[in-house]
């Protein structure tokens, strides 16, 4: 089974590139998870009978956004994260808005495990959003992750907004402390490791150089002066079963580009 995971910012203006079913053509994934939709269903025309589509749109027009593409239909889908781990995590609106109201997560339920997409919120180049993401966002998310897992394994992949370690970005001494790369958002990815779950590319490769976004300053994409900020993690009884896990740097129409596995599932 071959899944991805990709942030499209904005699907509409990858569509209008002709670039997205191009792409689905191309890589012909199983499951496919995209962040940062930025569209309601209704506002684009997608030809893919092959794929059963989900959807998890922002209350605010052409913000953020979660949708899933699946060819197997799964026995039920769940948008947002419970009643009961917003209330537990006091995940409420900040200054920037209700994070529950943006389309940030829809968690998928086959037969043998969990597909959860997320578009993790953005710690704001202040940093006046580490406090939703360090004491709300992730323990939040760790605990939907952590509740499904005791129902069948997780794989959960998305824009996770954060380079875990100094492998993870091209430039990490200039980057310590700026968003994406504070203690606190590398604690909070931690937190999912040492909690067992496992990331996938680590199992294949070690090392700096393998990037998931770049800036559109500076020719950074073309020399390659990235951030991997883009994850498939899955729980640690799925670890031998993922056979391969790349990123998919030549593909183009986004900031970000797509991360995949292949996995015996």
């Amino acid at each position: 089974m071959k899944i991805i995971s990709w942030n499209v910012n904005g699907i509409r203006a990858v569509i209008k590139k002709d670039l997205f079913l191009s792409f689905v053509d191309k890589y012909d994934p199983d499951i496919l998870c995209l962040q940062e939709t930025k569209a309601e269903r209704g506002q684009v025309t997608i030809d893919l009978p092959q794929y059963t589509e989900y959807w998890n749109s922002a209350v605010k027009k052409g913000y953020s956004g979660t949708a899933i593409f699946t060819k197997t239909k799964p026995l039920n889908v769940i948008n947002g994260l419970p009643e009961s781990i917003i209330k537990k995590y006091g995940l409420t609106a900040d200054d920037y808005g209700d994070p529950n109201t943006e389309g940030r997560v829809i968690a998928a339920e086959f037969e043998k495990f969990f597909v959860v997409t997320v578009y993790t919120p953005n710690a704001k180049d202040d940093l006046s959003r580490i406090p939703l993401r360090h004491k709300q966002w992730d323990p939040a998310f760790l605990a939907y992750c952590k509740q499904l897992e005791k129902k069948k394994p997780v794989i959960f992949c998305g824009d996770l907004n954060v380079a875990h370690t100094e492998d993870d970005l091209a430039r990490p001494k200039e980057n310590v402390g700026l968003k994406g790369f504070t203690s606190e958002e590398r604690e909070g990815f931690q937190n999912f490791i040492d909690e067992g779950f496992v990331d996938t590319l680590r199992i294949f490769k070690k090392g700096n150089g393998n990037y998931t976004w770049w800036s559109h300053f500076a020719n950074a994409r073309a020399r390659n002066v990235g951030w991997r900020i883009d994850y498939i993690l899955v729980s640690p009884t799925l670890k031998e079963k993922v056979k391969k896990a790349s990123i998919l740097a030549e593909v183009m129409g986004s900031d970000h580009c797509p991360v995949e596995i292949i996995a015996d599932l």
